[in-house]
């Protein structure tokens, strides 16, 4: 947590100075600031945020990662803002931090009222983030040096996307460092998932940045509007296409109670298993796209005891003879093949039951995170004693790294509640 903590107090420090500075000095041009900081304001109010007593999906969505990024585009247009319908600005680097702080504060009230407000963390890369573009763009701008060396033609323009680009991989590093504290998984997998995830959002957010900036410099403010709508279109888009899948997901979840419904299984035990597994999973440095198969995997691994006539006691299929749970593995593949969700999810489903060498990774994490949540019960005592058995257990049926990854999560005692002591 001193990374965080050393974030927090770098953006606190450079937006206290760059209030102070614009109180003692005022606004330069008021105008010009008032229109970037509404057009950041109307970002963050548009921003996606979760429903008030929704609980949160276990993976973030793809957006999530920009939450806002009509807001973003407009602090980053801001910070490479070098002239204004052809007249010069100067409202230098301390400035642009302060409108880019008071307009998202101001945008973020409204989903502070509703209890979903941004965390400290997003105000705190918003910042950062601005100041470096600003930092890098304003005075070399001001001082006339960009002017003599790239001058105003496409090489302006190449400036502009080369700096982009660079704020962008500065962004993906500060949101990889936060989450590696926050969390304690492995920042080599959390800064490559943001590094990919900046083909997608990050390219649109710095692709409007730049022509927002270019477009003002040549038309004036009310180049605003025109060149934010496309972004603003896209963003209310995808939040169709995020709320559709929460829905896919809540109903593979509400599928994966059945077998919990019909007895079979105990309370939570899905639920408990999907969140350990994405966990473990991430401890493993798998990507995004492979946790999400894992969540899905997870959730489902059990289906396939609603074809046995008997249910197992307490749906311990951990303590099944090996001929008996790749019995049931195969029939609960099957059922998740016609249920329409990827075939790779079957495939988990089907092979969790397999020796270790012969499964894919997110069928070995189902396994054992299966197995620990069978054994383990309420008790740290308990869990200290699954954990001792998986161990037991990885000359064939757990892999070693796997178990080795539980423990580590678990001893965190941040998905379960379950600690070892």
């Amino acid at each position: 947590m001193r990374a965080l903590r050393a974030v927090h107090a770098t953006a606190a420090a450079l937006t206290t100075a760059g209030l102070a500075w614009t109180l003692w000095h005022g606004i330069a041009e008021p105008g010009t600031a008032l229109a970037f900081g509404l057009l950041i304001a109307v970002g963050e109010l548009a921003r996606w945020a979760a429903r008030p007593g929704v609980a949160a999906p276990v993976l973030a969505e793809p957006w999530g990662r920009e939450a806002a990024p009509l807001g973003a585009a407009g602090a980053l247009a801001y910070a490479l803002l070098g002239e204004s319908a052809g007249r010069p600005t100067t409202h230098g680097v301390l400035q642009t931090v302060a409108v880019v702080f008071a307009a998202a504060l101001a945008g973020a009230v409204p989903h502070v009222a509703r209890g979903c407000g941004p965390a400290l963390d997003h105000l705190a890369r918003r910042v950062l983030t601005t100041a470096f573009a600003a930092v890098c763009f304003q005075p070399l701008y001001n001082s006339g040096r960009l002017d003599q060396t790239v001058g105003q033609g496409p090489f302006y323009a190449l400036f502009l996307v080369l700096l982009l680009v660079l704020t962008a991989l500065c962004d993906a590093v500060l949101a990889a460092l936060m989450l590696r504290a926050r969390t304690g998984y492995r920042f080599g997998p959390l800064l490559r998932d943001e590094l990919r995830a900046l083909l997608g959002v990050g390219s649109a957010v710095c692709a409007t940045g730049a022509v927002i900036a270019l477009a003002v410099a040549a038309a004036g403010l009310w180049a605003l509007p025109l060149f934010c709508v496309p972004l603003l279109l896209t963003q209310l888009s995808f939040r169709r296409y995020a709320a559709v899948r929460a829905t896919y997901r809540q109903t593979i979840a509400s599928l994966a109670r059945a077998t919990e419904i019909a007895g079979y299984t105990t309370p939570g035990h899905a639920h408990r298993v999907a969140a350990l597994s994405l966990a473990v999973g991430r401890e493993l440095g798998l990507s995004e796209p492979d946790l999400t198969v894992l969540e899905y995997a997870a959730l489902m691994h059990d289906i396939g005891q609603l074809s046995l006539v008997d249910p197992v006691p307490e749906g311990a299929t951990a303590l099944l003879p090996a001929a008996e749970q790749r019995r049931i593995a195969l029939l609960g593949g099957a059922v998740v093949r016609q249920t329409g969700v990827p075939a790779a999810v079957a495939v988990v489903v089907e092979r969790q039951a397999d020796p270790y060498r012969e499964q894919p990774l997110p069928a070995r994490i189902v396994r054992a995170v299966n197995a620990y949540d069978d054994l383990a019960g309420e008790t740290a005592q308990g869990s200290l004693t699954a954990l001792e058995q998986l161990r037991l257990g990885t000359a064939r049926d757990y892999h070693p790294a796997v178990v080795e990854s539980l423990a580590r999560v678990v001893a965190r005692g941040c998905v379960t509640g379950r600690t070892p002591g």
